[in-house]
């Protein structure tokens, strides 16, 4: 079959983007503070899907904004916000969108960020709808017990570009090691975000795992990590390692169909389509593992789930990987995978599982190439296995893109 080369990023945009949304909502992420509220609420700027304008839409506090906006101060100090991560992990970069605050965006921010166990943190949770509204005293002083003034900085005090098409993603890299579970975001000294997108690799605590307990390796809050894909076009692969069970089709993995496709299908004696072409996306293992049961979930695509798909597994040190990312996982150049899952034939909006004889013994991998043929969409990725070594927490050096 015909491989399609990897698709590369637009040359605008930073190679962080690859990674995970540590802070959307849908993977748990929550406002927990906010000094204003007005016009629009701070959880906004975590929800996942792209913001939205709405002319005549107002509220009985001013016009209705898809992001989070404060009034404009007329009291001394700045606004800002802390988050509560929705999976704690190592941060590469931010999106700070101010999509549609063209004279009301906020002019300069910076964040900062920390590390928190949640026993020892302060009882701060934000409910409803805060459209109007302000931090209390009671909440203005349990903020204070963060003491986030001090925290690390990982962004300056920078300027934000305003919200038109053409500028209204504001990119910050980020070289910082280190855990991060909370971040605060400061405005200076008000004014509108659309959206704050923390871009990351999660980090499990894998000291809390029993050695024959059985994870999902791949998942997102394990510190699964989509590290290259052929094809993207209406749905990133890292979809697939999110929490639950997809919403929609938007909440997965899309390709386009591809053009080489024959004008007349056939199948072959097992009912899988011969086909020239084929999609792909690999993924790095939270933590390397053997692999004993794999879920492949279409739900959601009915009329463009794929015909059928293959797993292959592959064992790979940090500068292997760095080698094959600056390759975009070349055929020529790419790792010696291994057969884990044969082609199996799909069904559409459906959930597939296969364990047992359905497997082929890998040993212990770290990455994995999910492979469908010859196009289509598939919601959710699941890896169940075993870690090969329980009492390491970070058994991999994580490397960028």
């Amino acid at each position: 079959m015909a491989n399609r080369s990897a698709v590369k990023l637009n040359a605008s945009q930073p190679d962080f983007l690859q990674f995970n949304n540590l802070a959307c909502e849908t993977a748990g992420g929550k406002v927990i503070f906010a000094t204003d509220e007005w016009f629009a609420p701070a959880q906004n700027l975590l929800k996942k899907g792209p913001p939205e304008f709405l002319a005549t839409a107002f509220t009985e506090f001013g016009k209705w904004m898809d992001g989070w906006e404060t009034r404009r101060k007329r009291i001394p100090g700045h606004d800002w916000c802390v988050v509560r991560l929705g999976v704690p992990g190592v941060i590469h970069g931010f999106d700070v969108d101010t999509s549609f605050f063209t004279g009301n965006h906020a002019p300069f921010i910076s964040i900062q960020a920390a590390c928190f166990e949640e026993l020892a943190l302060p009882f701060l949770v934000l409910e409803g709808d805060r459209t109007g509204m302000a931090a209390s005293v009671v909440q203005f002083e349990a903020a204070a017990q963060l003491h986030s003034e001090s925290w690390e900085e990982l962004v300056p005090e920078t300027a934000l570009k305003p919200g038109y098409s053409d500028s209204c993603h504001n990119y910050f890299s980020v070289s910082y090691p280190h855990r991060v579970s909370h971040i605060r975001l400061n405005m200076y000294p008000d004014g509108g975000i659309a959206r704050l997108r923390v871009y990351g690799i999660g980090q499990r605590d894998w000291s809390t795992v029993a050695a024959q307990e059985e994870v999902d390796l791949v998942a997102l809050v394990s510190g699964g990590v989509c590290v290259g894909y052929s094809d993207a076009h209406f749905g990133h692969p890292r979809n697939m390692i999110g929490s639950g069970r997809a919403e929609n089709m938007a909440d997965g993995w899309e390709t386009a169909r591809r053009l080489d496709r024959p004008k007349v299908l056939k199948m072959d004696i097992n009912r899988i389509l011969q086909v020239p072409g084929f999609e792909w996306a690999i993924f790095r293992l939270g933590h390397p593992g053997v692999i004993t049961k794999i879920e492949i979930d279409t739900n959601h695509f009915k009329g463009n789930f794929p015909d059928s798909c293959k797993i292959e597994a592959c064992d790979l040190t940090p500068e292997e990987e760095k080698s094959f990312i600056s390759s975009k996982w070349s055929l020529d150049k790419g790792p010696r995978w291994r057969m884990l899952l044969h082609s199996q034939k799909l069904k559409p909006h459906h959930r597939h599982f296969y364990a047992g004889d359905s497997l082929m013994q890998c040993g212990s991998v770290t990455h994995v190439r999910l492979v469908i043929a010859p196009d289509g969409g598939v919601s959710r990725l699941r890896l169940w296995g075993r870690p090969v070594s329980a009492n390491s927490a970070n058994p991999r050096q994580i490397s960028k893109l």
